[in-house]
């Protein structure tokens, strides 16, 4: 399934066989895609501008379609970071704009996917050292540009570990703290944190306390 957050909320795009005996409930919608992105733009409008349903689920015949209909109606921003892991098991969190995150950041021209993670985590967050393990997910979000036109973030992870050190966030990037934290038991934090980080740290065995 190919999932993306758009304000917080949850699109699913599913084929078919993925749906099986599933039904709509007061929360959640599923319903086919009839080949019409007029249709795709009213269900985007529907969850950036509304709390009515926090998710949505949209299956065709035709998935991969589907799936590109619907990137076609953005402007696709490719970027890649990591979980990062020092020899105590401890996690590499900082702290942006108001939420706990991951580091992660745009691709440059050209640049691979792996390089940038790397490269995006040590200016992120100061770290040396850093060695990539095994990709984790991919996440998608979406936001909008200066000059409003939709973007939709891909965002590769990968499993990292790098021995631990201090760290120096990066305040041009907004980042005002750079710490390894233990989510060994969970985590509670008080402040908000992406629900796209929850994914990924749920992906790596890392769950939110209840």
């Amino acid at each position: 399934m190919y999932k993306i957050y758009i304000n917080g909320n949850l699109l699913i795009l599913a084929g078919e066989d993925e749906i099986h005996n599933k039904v709509s409930t007061k929360t959640s919608l599923i319903a086919p895609y009839t080949g019409k992105t007029k249709m795709l733009l009213s269900y985007i409008d529907m969850l950036e501008k509304t709390d009515r349903f926090d998710k949505i689920v949209l299956y065709s015949s035709r998935p991969k379609k589907l799936v590109k209909d619907l990137e076609s109606l953005y402007t696709v921003v490719k970027a890649a970071g990591g979980a990062v892991r020092e020899e105590s098991g401890k996690i590499l969190m900082i702290f942006r704009r108001g939420h706990w995150d991951l580091p992660k950041g745009k691709l440059d021209k050209g640049e691979k996917k792996k390089a940038a993670a790397i490269r995006e985590v040590e200016e992120e967050t100061g770290i040396n050292g850093v060695v990539l393990k095994k990709k984790i997910l991919t996440t998608r979000h979406s936001y909008r540009l200066k000059n409003g036109q939709r973007a939709l973030k891909k965002t590769y992870w990968y499993n990292m570990e790098a021995p631990h050190q201090k760290l120096t966030p990066q305040i041009d990037e907004d980042i005002v703290k750079a710490e390894w934290h233990d989510l060994s038991g969970g985590y509670d934090y008080q402040e908000p944190i992406f629900k796209n980080i929850s994914d990924v740290l749920n992906q790596i065995g890392v769950s939110k306390k209840y």
